[in-house]
């Protein structure tokens, strides 16, 4: 009841606060805001019932999930119908660009200029692309081994890149990359780089340990599926065929996560690696890790791709829950102790709806497939942090932008770290994207256009399902709710 409460006057308290963040962008900001609170909204009326006592079905659930999500998407369109109808600028140079002319080199401080790497022939016919009705370019930066180009952007993003872009390969063939991305001052800035700058095909090596975590995920998938039914297949290897059901199970998972993900990269033209599984005793695998081998073309690709395979793969494990719980009897090939149903907020609502009274007891009779789709909700959940360069770290990138992803990947790796006070598994999870997860996706071509906000309520829903399956019920919640004596 305590935590309920809590978690009700934390919301209520971002809402505020974000309603007097709002206010001083007049009504754009009001229907931004707005959009917040209906997605907010079905969970505070969720929580807030539950606090008083009253429980809604899963159709009840469901219906205010449809209804806020219909909503989020109408004030979306509103908001864009609003900026698309507010008086364009003109074409003629802005107070900054007609105080900086164009330059071939930025002098650093008096006397010191700042070489650039790109050949100067190439550096001519670059700075020759840009134009009043695209991108006014006012000086030119060494960066790297290319250059940046600060400027005012004069026509919509997706379209002023593409056009930059096609007139970059006429001048210059397929030598370079043209990007289109906001700057420290959060202005519109085109980085050009090397074609050689491009990310690396995987290597042999790379596909060799590739295979063999793949192999090792096999081995850890056999000896979860034992752990779970009670011996060790180590020491009791004639059991093995007991285990390949759980095996079968994990990989249809882990299959379909990445399907997902490899569909999605075919449809936007992107190469994918191959996915390296990280192997887990506990559970089998905690999923895989998957490396872009190709510029992203904007930020929609970046999401239908990352929640590609979380989307795919939550639900086939959504199925494989469901029918393992309506298939769930006395006598069922498992038997679970109630406090497993406890151990989520999502798992131990839905088995509640579909077991009822069943859960009152010490010992929950289940279907085998219950456990395994409880296990791919768990992989799923895990590979939806908002952290670096997992699924779901790449959402958040692709919807608030790098800053944001920034603060997001800091925030969950700080929870994480308190969490593994209590549960191992997450210290083990906090270094694994630390070590190989923890920087974020590069930018793409087009990093400035938005996904739509049809993808922008599912990323946000996603992620919140992925907080429901991995938040145990409270002891009070849990009593509430009819689980456990």
């Amino acid at each position: 009841m305590v935590t309920t409460g809590l978690i009700l006057l934390v919301a209520i308290a971002i809402l505020v606060w974000g309603y007097r963040r709002a206010l001083p962008y007049g009504t754009p900001g009001l229907l931004a805001w707005l959009q917040s609170v209906v997605l907010m909204a079905p969970w505070l009326l969720f929580f807030g019932l539950v606090a008083l006592g009253v429980y809604l079905n899963l159709v009840g659930v469901l219906a205010l999930l449809l209804v806020s999500t219909g909503i989020y998407i109408y004030l979306g369109r509103r908001l864009r119908t609003l900026a698309q109808s507010s008086p364009a600028s003109d074409l003629r140079p802005l107070p900054d660009e007609q105080a900086a002319a164009p330059t071939d080199q930025v002098t650093a401080t008096p006397g010191t200029t700042v070489e650039i790497a790109i050949p100067a022939a190439d550096l001519v016919q670059i700075e020759g692309i840009f134009g009043l009705d695209t991108y006014f370019r006012t000086e030119t930066i060494a960066y790297d081994q290319g250059a940046i180009f600060r400027g005012n952007l004069r026509g919509q993003p997706a379209q002023t890149q593409a056009e930059l872009s096609r007139s970059l390969t006429e001048r210059l063939g397929d030598r370079y990359r043209l990007f289109l991305v906001e700057n420290q001052d959060q202005r519109p800035t085109v980085v050009v780089l090397p074609a050689s700058l491009d990310p690396v095909k995987t290597t042999p090596i790379q596909w060799a340990i590739a295979g063999v975590l793949g192999l090792v995920t096999l081995f850890t998938g056999l000896e979860a599926g034992a752990l779970l039914q009670g011996f060790d297949l180590l020491q009791d290897s004639s059991r093995w065929p007991d285990t390949i059901p759980f095996l079968g199970g994990l990989l249809v998972i882990l299959f379909s996560h990445e399907a997902g993900h490899w569909l999605l990269a075919r449809r936007h033209g992107v190469r994918l690696s191959p996915p390296f599984l990280i192997p887990t005793w506990q559970i089998g695998s905690f999923g895989s890790l998957t490396r872009f081998e190709s510029l992203l073309p904007n930020r929609t690709s970046l999401f239908d791709i990352a929640f590609a395979g979380p989307a795919l793969g939550g639900l086939v494990s959504l199925a494989m829950l469901g029918v393992g719980l309506v298939l769930s009897h006395p006598g069922s090939a498992f038997q679970l102790p109630v406090a497993f149903f406890q151990g989520s907020v999502l798992v131990g609502t839905l088995a509640r709806v579909v077991l009822g009274d069943a859960l009152q007891a010490p010992l929950v009779d289940v279907h085998p497939l219950s456990i395994y789709g409880w296990l791919g909700l768990v992989i799923t959940a895990l590979n939806l942090m908002p952290a670096g360069r997992l699924d779901g770290g790449r959402v958040v990138q692709a919807i608030y932008g790098r800053k944001i992803a920034g603060r997001t990947t800091v925030i969950t790796l700080i929870l994480l770290a308190l969490v593994s006070l209590a549960n191992p598994l997450a210290l083990y999870w906090a270094a694994l994207i630390v070590v190989l997860q923890r920087n974020l996706e590069r930018p793409c071509l087009d990093d400035l256009t938005e996904p739509d906000d049809t993808r922008a309520a599912l990323g946000l829903l996603g992620l919140f399902l992925a907080l429901a399956v991995l938040i145990p019920l409270s002891p009070s919640l849990a009593g509430r709710l009819g689980i456990g004596g």
